[in-house]
């Protein structure tokens, strides 16, 4: 059997793989086989039909040895989104409105701090402050370091809490 198994296939790690898989089908099939026939070739038979079926599933498989192809399709689990939205809006909640107006235009408007202290009709440096008072208290709020990255569902959010949207 190994000598038909690479024969088929060419490889002799495939081919012990290709033999023990057969053995192991005809074993659970032992009942399926007739007594007075020819056992050989029924072996050769499920070891023939286990190659094309190895083969066939082959054929539509990808060889990614680095990973690239499955880094690709691997996905972060939704609720891990919508967990951090939920700790996010009752943080920014707890915030003043001072604070959450500034946030709001200067992180998810995208306006400019000038933009934001002319809309309000305060002071530049005014904005800058809610702006980083209210970041701080999200931070501490959320329970987050400096640095650490926050994994939101929406851009808007993600915007707020960010310091890098406003500079």
């Amino acid at each position: 059997m190994r000598a038909f198994a690479m024969s088929l296939c060419r490889n002799s790690a495939t081919a012990d793989d290709l033999v023990q898989e057969a053995l192991i089908k005809a074993w659970s099939n032992i009942g399926s086989f007739e007594p007075g026939s020819n056992m050989r070739a029924w072996l050769f038979t499920i070891l023939r039909n286990t190659y094309y079926s190895l083969h066939r599933k082959r054929k539509n498989e990808v060889e990614d040895i680095d990973g690239v192809y499955a880094e690709g399709l691997a996905q972060k689990p939704d609720h891990d989104g919508r967990l951090a939205m939920r700790d996010f809006g009752m943080a920014f909640d707890k915030l003043t409105d001072e604070q959450r107006e500034a946030l709001v235009l200067v992180g998810a408007g995208g306006f400019s701090y000038e933009e934001a202290a002319e809309t309000c009709g305060v002071a530049i440096g005014t904005i800058k402050s809610r702006v980083n008072r209210g970041r701080a208290h999200l931070t501490e709020m959320m329970g987050l370091d400096k640095g650490d990255a926050v994994e939101l569902t929406d851009s808007v959010t993600a915007g707020i809490v960010s310091a890098r949207s406003a500079a």
